[in-house]
């Protein structure tokens, strides 16, 4: 039975009383170590080369820069410079393959996208190249004629959102140099000004905001690692729990409304941030079609139409690299989008690997983040039977 209670064993970390710290898990085995190698970047000699003024795509994992076409992706709707998209490449993404997805673009993006574009263009065609655009004659035009590529929003039915690209690039003074009125002396009509540029003339700085969306991603004032948000402000007074349970409603009413939203929150390694609780009688495994059931066909026939997915054309999804598990822990633990960070509040609880140890030797490294004082964090083992709100070693049946 000894040997039954070891297969069963599965990484486990507790996190004890604290004020909010972190700690982040990796195990590595012979067959994690080569997955995780895949995705680590090389040195610099080695990074891609990169083609100003073609479709590339940045990889979100190792940030590597890569032509569209290596991967015979459809870039008929794509232009240069753009940085609205999420892109893993097939060296990172959990599946193997390829990852790309456009996402809406606000107006400081298009706007960005487009005069990049118009500054590319005048380096590499104009005698003379300009660093500044007009409004009314290069870039309305050119946002016009490439709406359907600079957003995925439809084109706004009113004329007036020329404006609006005008009062974006005005208003942001960190991006975009604005030039009102001609230089004294200078020959230039006044019916082309107001001109706007960028402020930052290395084209090869502008990528997507990866950093940006990783910080999303992390705990932030009135929100969760998990998408649960946290109702801000002390709300005393009368009236004052309606005003917060309204204002967090909307806030979940234009997440939902979103039509991009669900696939926006699918982290890399593809499983979904909100594991299902287990309950009436049902217990959620995620799960992926299984490329050996033997008649794989027989769900398209009629009989099947609303029916549970017969369980021999699909199989539990069990990834080659060690995370943290999102359904095997106590739920007031916060676990990051890449499934290898968990953070702590208060209260002793536990959050165990997504793989389990059958032979082998293995090892883990903790980086501990933030550690208040008079808090500990523990490493070590817990069959699931082990309590997972209690500290690691509590019971009979975990050890740390």
């Amino acid at each position: 039975r000894s040997s039954d209670l070891v297969a069963d064993m599965a990484v486990s970390m507790d996190v004890e009383p604290s004020g909010g710290k972190d700690g982040e898990v990796s195990g590595d085995s012979t067959e994690a170590m080569d997955s995780v190698q895949q995705a680590v970047p090389t040195d610099e000699a080695e990074e891609s080369v990169r083609h100003l003024g073609g479709v590339e795509l940045q990889c979100g994992i190792c940030m590597k820069w890569f032509a569209a076409d290596t991967f015979g992706l459809d870039t008929t709707s794509c232009l240069p410079f753009m940085t609205n998209y999420i892109f893993h490449c097939n060296m990172c993404h959990h599946s193997g393959n390829t990852y790309f997805l456009r996402k809406q673009a606000n107006l400081k993006e298009m706007c960005l996208t487009a005069l990049a574009n118009l500054t590319w263009r005048s380096r590499t065609q104009d005698e003379h190249p300009k660093t500044m655009f007009s409004k009314d004659k290069d870039i309305i035009p050119f946002i016009d004629k490439y709406w359907e590529c600079l957003t995925t929003r439809q084109r706004p039915s009113k004329l007036t959102w020329p404006n609006n690209i005008v009062k974006t690039m005005t208003k942001e003074r960190d991006v975009f140099l604005v030039k009102e009125n001609p230089d004294p002396g200078s020959k230039d009509p006044q019916e082309e000004y107001p001109k706007f540029g960028l402020l930052d003339q290395d084209l090869s700085s502008i990528g997507p905001a990866y950093d940006n969306q990783k910080q999303g991603n992390t705990l932030a004032p009135g929100g969760s690692l998990n998408g649960g948000g946290a109702v801000g402000g002390s709300g005393k007074g009368r009236g004052a729990k309606r005003k917060q349970d309204g204002a967090s409603g909307g806030a979940a009413k234009r997440a939902r409304s979103d039509p991009l939203f669900s696939a926006q929150r699918l982290p890399p390694h593809g499983y979904p941030l909100e594991h299902p609780f287990n309950k009436d009688g049902y217990r959620y495994i995620l799960a992926e079609p299984d490329p050996h059931a033997p008649d794989p066909e027989k769900l398209e026939l009629d009989c099947w139409a609303g029916k549970p997915i017969p369980g021999d054309l699909y199989r539990a999804c069990l990834y080659e690299k060690v995370l943290l598990a999102l359904h095997d822990r106590a739920p007031q633990l916060k676990i990051s989008d890449d499934r290898l960070t968990v953070t702590g509040e208060k209260g002793y609880s536990m959050v165990r690997a997504s793989h389990g140890v059958r032979k082998g030797s293995w090892y883990f490294e903790v980086t501990v983040d933030e550690m208040p004082s008079e808090t500990a964090a523990r490493l070590g083992w817990a069959p699931p039977p082990g309590n997972l709100q209690a500290p690691l070693g509590y019971d009979k049946v975990s050890y740390s």
